[in-house]
């Protein structure tokens, strides 16, 4: 992986969510709950004041990890589930050969470890929708031996597919699931923030 990639990931991610930040929160608003947004953005500030004191050639393991710490001290359900996410992808960068591998192996395995915990399927309408695709989109990139920036691409584009998705359900599970038919026609603000995760990432790549 390049120098400093990881990082710049993040530092993507920073900016690209302060922009959507008012949208994901509105959809939120929508679909019965409204805190999302905010509290994405509590752990996402926790994660950059992480990321500080790392050099700027740390490597992926520890960024994530970094991050991961902050997001796991947040309150709400989606911050520390998220730091479990990226605690999962950190520990995959510092097992796995190959950055496709890892990241591969550290999205599937943080996808199930919500999955287990939050008992979400595909379908439920919240951000599981677009992980599982984007975990098999990494998979077949590191099967077919892609680059970094051509799995990601494929990462977008699962993700970004499972995000709008998500319009088309009446939500299962979390708040959104009380306010039945009035969800449809919406997607879940949780998966389109993971898509937007992926296309920071790509941003990375491309610049590496």
């Amino acid at each position: 992986m390049a120098q400093n990639f990881a990082k710049q990931w993040f530092e993507n991610y920073f900016a690209d969510f302060d922009a959507a930040q008012e949208e994901l929160g509105e959809l939120d608003r929508q679909l019965g709950d409204g805190d999302f947004a905010v509290n994405l953005s509590s752990a996402l500030a926790l994660g950059k004041k992480g990321l500080e004191p790392l050099p700027d050639d740390a490597s992926a393991e520890e960024v994530f990890h970094a991050v991961s710490q902050g997001f796991l001290n947040t309150g709400g359900t989606s911050g520390p589930l998220l730091g479990m996410w990226f605690r999962d992808i950190a520990k995959a960068f510092g097992a796995e050969n190959g950055d496709v591998s890892a990241l591969a192996a550290g999205v599937r395995a943080g996808t199930s470890t919500i999955q287990r915990l939050g008992g979400a399927q595909a379908g439920d309408k919240t951000m599981v929708d677009a992980m599982l695709p984007a975990a098999d989109a990494l998979e077949k990139a590191a099967s077919d031996g892609s680059d970094l920036a051509a799995a990601l691409q494929a990462a977008v584009a699962g993700a970004e597919e499972g995000a709008d998705s998500t319009a088309d359900i009446k939500a299962s599970l979390g708040r959104a699931s009380y306010v039945g038919d009035v969800a449809v026609g919406l997607p879940d603000p949780g998966a389109k923030a993971i898509a937007l995760f992926f296309e920071s990432g790509l941003k990375a790549a491309r610049s590496a």
